[in-house]
Protein backbone atom coordinates (compact mmCIF):
# COMPACT_ATOMS: atom_id res chain seq x y z
CA UNK A 1 0.00 0.00 0.00
CA UNK A 2 1.22 3.45 -0.47
CA UNK A 3 2.56 5.04 2.29
CA UNK A 4 0.70 7.86 3.87
CA UNK A 5 1.17 10.68 6.49
CA UNK A 6 -0.72 9.84 9.97
CA UNK A 7 -3.69 11.85 11.53
CA UNK A 8 -2.23 13.81 13.87
CA UNK A 9 -2.65 12.02 17.99
CA UNK A 10 -4.07 14.92 19.09
CA UNK A 11 -7.28 14.19 16.90
CA UNK A 12 -7.51 10.44 17.67
CA UNK A 13 -6.89 10.54 21.38
CA UNK A 14 -10.42 11.93 22.36
CA UNK A 15 -11.72 8.48 21.08
CA UNK A 16 -9.17 6.11 22.47
CA UNK A 17 -9.63 8.01 25.75
CA UNK A 18 -13.70 7.03 25.20
CA UNK A 19 -12.54 3.69 25.05
CA UNK A 20 -10.15 3.39 28.25
CA UNK A 21 -12.73 4.70 30.44
CA UNK A 22 -15.32 2.48 28.97
CA UNK A 23 -13.12 0.12 29.64
CA UNK A 24 -11.34 0.84 32.84
CA UNK A 25 -14.89 1.40 34.16
CA UNK A 26 -15.27 3.15 37.81
CA UNK A 27 -12.18 1.17 39.72
CA UNK A 28 -9.94 0.29 36.89
CA UNK A 29 -8.23 -3.03 36.14
CA UNK A 30 -8.99 -4.82 39.28
CA UNK A 31 -7.41 -8.08 37.99
CA UNK A 32 -4.28 -6.67 37.54
CA UNK A 33 -4.08 -4.51 40.42
CA UNK A 34 -4.79 -7.70 42.62
CA UNK A 35 -2.41 -9.95 41.01
CA UNK A 36 0.15 -8.58 39.42
CA UNK A 37 2.99 -7.13 42.04
CA UNK A 38 3.44 -3.47 42.14
CA UNK A 39 6.63 -2.16 39.74
CA UNK A 40 6.83 -5.80 37.53
CA UNK A 41 8.26 -4.85 34.45
CA UNK A 42 7.56 -6.26 30.97
CA UNK A 43 7.70 -6.62 27.27
CA UNK A 44 4.60 -7.88 25.15
CA UNK A 45 4.87 -8.31 21.11
CA UNK A 46 1.59 -7.50 19.18
CA UNK A 47 1.89 -9.87 16.03
CA UNK A 48 -0.32 -10.93 13.43
CA UNK A 49 -2.09 -14.50 13.73
CA UNK A 50 -3.06 -14.59 10.08
CA UNK A 51 -2.30 -12.22 6.62
CA UNK A 52 -3.63 -9.12 5.46
CA UNK A 53 -2.92 -5.48 5.86
CA UNK A 54 -2.79 -3.66 8.99
CA UNK A 55 -4.37 -0.41 10.62
CA UNK A 56 -4.64 1.03 13.61
CA UNK A 57 -1.20 0.64 14.66
CA UNK A 58 -0.83 4.52 15.46
CA UNK A 59 -4.67 4.12 17.77
CA UNK A 60 -3.25 0.80 19.24
CA UNK A 61 0.15 3.02 20.53
CA UNK A 62 -2.09 6.06 21.74
CA UNK A 63 -3.98 3.99 24.06
CA UNK A 64 -0.56 2.62 25.63
CA UNK A 65 0.85 6.24 26.28
CA UNK A 66 -2.57 7.04 27.57
CA UNK A 67 -2.21 4.63 30.23
CA UNK A 68 1.12 5.21 30.70
CA UNK A 69 3.28 7.59 29.06
CA UNK A 70 6.49 5.72 30.83
CA UNK A 71 5.54 2.94 28.40
CA UNK A 72 8.20 2.18 25.49
CA UNK A 73 5.85 1.74 22.68
CA UNK A 74 8.01 0.55 19.48
CA UNK A 75 6.14 0.42 16.07
CA UNK A 76 7.69 -2.44 13.61
CA UNK A 77 4.87 -2.27 10.97
CA UNK A 78 3.71 1.22 9.83
CA UNK A 79 -0.40 1.40 8.78
CA UNK A 80 -0.75 0.24 5.42
CA UNK A 81 1.48 -2.32 5.43
CA UNK A 82 0.71 -5.87 3.84
CA UNK A 83 1.48 -8.52 6.89
CA UNK A 84 2.14 -12.07 6.92
CA UNK A 85 1.05 -14.44 9.80
CA UNK A 86 3.95 -13.92 12.81
CA UNK A 87 4.66 -10.38 11.65
CA UNK A 88 5.99 -8.49 14.54
CA UNK A 89 4.15 -5.29 14.38
CA UNK A 90 4.77 -3.29 17.64
CA UNK A 91 6.64 -3.67 21.30
CA UNK A 92 5.74 -2.83 24.04
CA UNK A 93 8.21 -2.45 27.40
CA UNK A 94 7.39 -0.83 30.68
CA UNK A 95 4.90 -1.69 33.61
CA UNK A 96 3.09 -4.84 33.21
CA UNK A 97 -0.16 -3.65 34.56
CA UNK A 98 -0.06 -0.91 32.50
CA UNK A 99 0.38 -2.77 29.37
CA UNK A 100 -2.24 -5.69 30.50
CA UNK A 101 -4.67 -2.36 31.14
CA UNK A 102 -4.26 -1.07 27.85
CA UNK A 103 -4.29 -4.21 26.00
CA UNK A 104 -8.27 -4.93 25.09
CA UNK A 105 -8.83 -1.24 24.04
CA UNK A 106 -5.45 -1.49 21.49
CA UNK A 107 -6.14 -4.83 20.43
CA UNK A 108 -10.03 -3.81 19.73
CA UNK A 109 -8.93 -1.12 17.61
CA UNK A 110 -5.98 -2.24 15.63
CA UNK A 111 -8.01 -5.72 14.96
CA UNK A 112 -11.01 -3.95 13.64
CA UNK A 113 -9.07 -1.77 11.59
CA UNK A 114 -6.42 -3.80 10.07
CA UNK A 115 -9.68 -5.91 8.90
CA UNK A 116 -11.16 -3.07 7.09
CA UNK A 117 -7.81 -2.31 5.66
CA UNK A 118 -7.43 -5.97 4.23
CA UNK A 119 -11.13 -6.21 2.47
CA UNK A 120 -10.48 -2.97 1.02
CA UNK A 121 -7.43 -4.46 -0.24
CA UNK A 122 -9.12 -7.52 -1.76
CA UNK A 123 -11.87 -5.08 -3.21
CA UNK A 124 -9.29 -3.07 -4.65
CA UNK A 125 -7.28 -5.75 -6.21
CA UNK A 126 -10.10 -6.76 -8.34
CA UNK A 127 -9.99 -3.78 -10.14
CA UNK A 128 -6.27 -4.03 -11.70
CA UNK A 129 -6.06 -3.43 -14.63
CA UNK A 130 -8.79 -0.45 -15.17
CA UNK A 131 -8.89 3.07 -14.06
CA UNK A 132 -11.59 2.22 -11.51
CA UNK A 133 -11.65 3.40 -7.82
CA UNK A 134 -12.82 1.95 -4.65
CA UNK A 135 -14.37 3.74 -2.09
CA UNK A 136 -16.39 3.72 1.37
CA UNK A 137 -19.47 5.20 2.55
CA UNK A 138 -20.91 6.54 5.71
CA UNK A 139 -22.19 3.27 6.41
CA UNK A 140 -20.33 3.16 9.53
CA UNK A 141 -19.59 2.63 13.47
CA UNK A 142 -21.21 5.92 15.41
CA UNK A 143 -18.17 7.51 16.81
CA UNK A 144 -15.83 5.86 14.83
CA UNK A 145 -16.02 6.72 11.43
CA UNK A 146 -12.60 8.85 10.90
CA UNK A 147 -10.58 5.49 11.66
CA UNK A 148 -12.59 3.56 9.71
CA UNK A 149 -12.75 5.48 6.59
CA UNK A 150 -8.99 5.81 7.77
CA UNK A 151 -8.54 1.79 7.67
CA UNK A 152 -9.86 2.08 3.87
CA UNK A 153 -7.29 4.68 2.77
CA UNK A 154 -4.65 1.91 4.07
CA UNK A 155 -6.37 -0.98 2.07
CA UNK A 156 -5.76 1.78 -0.46
CA UNK A 157 -9.15 2.27 -1.13
CA UNK A 158 -10.70 5.92 -1.36
CA UNK A 159 -12.99 7.84 1.03
CA UNK A 160 -16.85 9.27 0.15
CA UNK A 161 -18.45 11.68 2.12
CA UNK A 162 -16.99 12.10 5.90
CA UNK A 163 -20.82 13.98 6.87
CA UNK A 164 -23.60 15.33 5.54
CA UNK A 165 -22.10 18.77 4.84
CA UNK A 166 -18.99 17.45 3.18
CA UNK A 167 -21.44 17.62 -0.50
CA UNK A 168 -24.47 17.31 -1.61
CA UNK A 169 -25.87 14.05 -2.40
CA UNK A 170 -29.32 13.46 -4.08
CA UNK A 171 -30.59 10.59 -3.72
CA UNK A 172 -34.03 9.24 -4.10
CA UNK A 173 -35.98 10.54 -0.99
CA UNK A 174 -34.66 13.80 -2.05
CA UNK A 175 -35.60 13.99 -5.35
CA UNK A 176 -39.19 12.10 -4.50
CA UNK A 177 -39.89 15.02 -1.74
CA UNK A 178 -38.59 17.84 -3.96
CA UNK A 179 -40.48 16.82 -6.67
CA UNK A 180 -38.45 15.07 -9.62
CA UNK A 181 -34.94 15.39 -10.61
CA UNK A 182 -35.12 18.80 -13.00
CA UNK A 183 -36.09 20.33 -9.46
CA UNK A 184 -33.58 19.08 -7.43
CA UNK A 185 -31.01 20.30 -10.32
CA UNK A 186 -32.21 23.65 -10.55
CA UNK A 187 -32.03 24.26 -6.74
CA UNK A 188 -28.76 23.36 -6.64
CA UNK A 189 -27.92 25.50 -9.66
CA UNK A 190 -29.51 28.72 -7.83
CA UNK A 191 -28.37 27.61 -4.51
CA UNK A 192 -25.61 25.97 -3.84
CA UNK A 193 -21.63 27.74 -3.22
CA UNK A 194 -19.28 27.00 -6.32
CA UNK A 195 -17.17 25.63 -4.48
CA UNK A 196 -19.52 22.40 -3.17
CA UNK A 197 -19.63 19.23 -5.87
CA UNK A 198 -22.98 17.51 -6.44
CA UNK A 199 -23.79 13.71 -7.24
CA UNK A 200 -27.29 12.39 -7.75
CA UNK A 201 -28.30 9.26 -7.19
CA UNK A 202 -30.32 7.11 -10.01
CA UNK A 203 -31.27 4.05 -10.64
CA UNK A 204 -32.78 4.07 -14.47
CA UNK A 205 -30.90 5.32 -17.55
CA UNK A 206 -33.81 7.49 -18.44
CA UNK A 207 -33.28 9.31 -14.92
CA UNK A 208 -29.05 9.54 -16.23
CA UNK A 209 -30.38 10.87 -19.60
CA UNK A 210 -32.31 13.62 -18.00
CA UNK A 211 -29.95 14.95 -15.48
CA UNK A 212 -27.15 14.59 -18.76
CA UNK A 213 -29.88 17.36 -20.49
CA UNK A 214 -30.40 19.15 -17.47
CA UNK A 215 -27.05 19.70 -16.53
CA UNK A 216 -25.94 20.92 -12.37
CA UNK A 217 -24.59 17.50 -11.24
CA UNK A 218 -20.16 16.78 -11.38
CA UNK A 219 -20.80 12.96 -10.31
CA UNK A 220 -23.82 10.38 -10.74
CA UNK A 221 -24.40 7.72 -8.82
CA UNK A 222 -25.62 4.41 -10.67
CA UNK A 223 -27.41 2.70 -8.01
CA UNK A 224 -27.80 -1.02 -8.13
CA UNK A 225 -27.72 -1.27 -12.04
CA UNK A 226 -26.68 -4.84 -13.64
CA UNK A 227 -23.20 -4.38 -15.49
CA UNK A 228 -25.02 -4.12 -19.13
CA UNK A 229 -26.92 -1.43 -17.47
CA UNK A 230 -23.24 -0.05 -16.02
CA UNK A 231 -21.96 -0.36 -19.49
CA UNK A 232 -25.23 1.43 -21.70
CA UNK A 233 -24.46 4.52 -18.88
CA UNK A 234 -20.60 4.55 -19.36
CA UNK A 235 -21.41 5.16 -23.10
CA UNK A 236 -24.51 7.41 -22.98
CA UNK A 237 -22.46 9.75 -20.38
CA UNK A 238 -19.04 10.35 -22.57
CA UNK A 239 -17.00 11.40 -20.02
CA UNK A 240 -18.96 13.96 -19.04
CA UNK A 241 -19.41 13.40 -15.40
CA UNK A 242 -18.09 11.47 -13.26
CA UNK A 243 -19.74 8.35 -12.80
CA UNK A 244 -20.36 5.72 -9.34
CA UNK A 245 -21.49 2.55 -9.28
CA UNK A 246 -23.10 1.50 -5.96
CA UNK A 247 -25.73 -0.83 -4.53
CA UNK A 248 -24.99 -4.80 -4.46
CA UNK A 249 -21.49 -4.09 -4.52
CA UNK A 250 -19.86 -7.47 -3.28
CA UNK A 251 -16.26 -8.98 -4.12
CA UNK A 252 -17.03 -11.51 -6.20
CA UNK A 253 -18.77 -8.28 -8.33
CA UNK A 254 -15.89 -5.98 -8.40
CA UNK A 255 -14.06 -7.25 -11.06
CA UNK A 256 -17.21 -7.43 -13.76
CA UNK A 257 -18.25 -3.44 -12.38
CA UNK A 258 -15.12 -2.41 -12.51
CA UNK A 259 -14.36 -3.52 -16.10
CA UNK A 260 -17.63 -1.54 -17.03
CA UNK A 261 -15.45 2.14 -17.01
CA UNK A 262 -17.29 3.87 -14.06
CA UNK A 263 -14.93 5.90 -12.09
CA UNK A 264 -15.67 4.64 -8.51
CA UNK A 265 -17.73 1.67 -6.99
CA UNK A 266 -18.94 2.18 -3.59
CA UNK A 267 -19.66 -0.08 -1.02
CA UNK A 268 -20.98 0.24 2.42
CA UNK A 269 -19.29 -3.55 3.16
CA UNK A 270 -16.16 -2.00 3.46
CA UNK A 271 -16.63 -0.85 6.86
CA UNK A 272 -19.85 -2.48 7.75
CA UNK A 273 -19.09 -5.98 6.80
CA UNK A 274 -15.02 -6.27 7.55
CA UNK A 275 -13.82 -9.10 10.07
CA UNK A 276 -11.71 -8.48 12.09
CA UNK A 277 -8.11 -9.36 11.24
CA UNK A 278 -6.83 -11.82 14.60
CA UNK A 279 -4.39 -9.91 16.43
CA UNK A 280 -2.67 -11.20 19.30
CA UNK A 281 -0.40 -9.23 22.23
CA UNK A 282 1.91 -11.83 24.41
CA UNK A 283 4.80 -11.43 26.55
Amino acid sequence: MTAMSPLPDLILEPLVRAALMEDLGTYGDITTRTVIPAGTRYRARIQAREAGVVSGMQIAAIAFRLVDPQLCVTLHTPDGTAIAAGDLLMEIKGDAASILSAERVALNFAGRLSGIATLTAAFVAETRGTTTRITCTRKTTPGLRLVEKQAVLHGGGFNHRFSLSDAILIKDNHIAAAGGIRPVLQAVKASASHMIRTEIEVDRLDQLAEVLDEGGADVVLLDNMDSPTLREAVAMTAGRVILEASGNMRLERIAEVAATGVGYISSGALTHSARTLDLGLDF
